[in-house]
């Protein structure tokens, strides 16, 4: 049985049959659409390497069947960057090496994004590190991601001249 669904990724829509009904939006978005981008870590919900962001919302698109989302607007960690113009979050996760091996990265890049367009980031570091917990870094790199979304959180504000340094302090 085929089940049609049109979905919008990364602005584009797309309409996609879908063959099973079981089938997620992570291995749909990375077996039928080619948006590998967005990696397939602990395939149950606990590692966030899947993290997507669907109607601006985080999701771990290991758990979201592909069918319970027709007509949603997926953004991918390929539709993030404008061009060769990265993302703010994109570029602070470079500036304060929020990343090593690169595997969790664009599900950390794309949890940071979610965050901070929820209002949910603060200036906390403390609070950023528990709202990021979904996301885990098998290199260590917490530190730097950390100073990576209060950064971009600032970035985006517009309020360079008050970046936080390292670790989340203040300049």
């Amino acid at each position: 049985m085929d089940l049609p669904i049109t979905l919008t990724v990364n602005g584009v829509a797309r309409r996609v049959m879908i063959d099973d009904p079981r089938v997620t939006l992570l291995d749909l978005l990375r077996e039928r659409l080619e948006l590998t981008g967005t990696k397939k870590g602990c395939d149950r919900g606990q590692c966030g390497a899947c993290t997507v962001l669907i109607d601006g919302r985080r999701m771990n698109s290991c758990l979201a069947l592909a069918v319970s989302h027709d007509g949603a607007d997926i953004l991918t960690i390929e539709g993030v960057a404008e061009g060769d113009r990265l993302h703010p979050v994109q570029t602070a996760f470079v500036e304060h090496d929020g990343f090593q091996c690169g595997f969790c990265t664009p599900g950390q890049i794309m949890s940071a994004i979610g965050l901070i367009s929820e209002a949910q980031a603060g200036d906390d570091p403390e609070r950023v590190r528990e709202a990021m917990s979904g996301n885990l870094c098998r290199c260590g790199a917490y530190a730097g991601i950390t100073d990576a979304v209060l950064d971009a959180q600032v970035r985006m504000r517009g309020d360079r001249h008050a970046g936080p340094s390292r670790h989340g302090e203040a300049a």
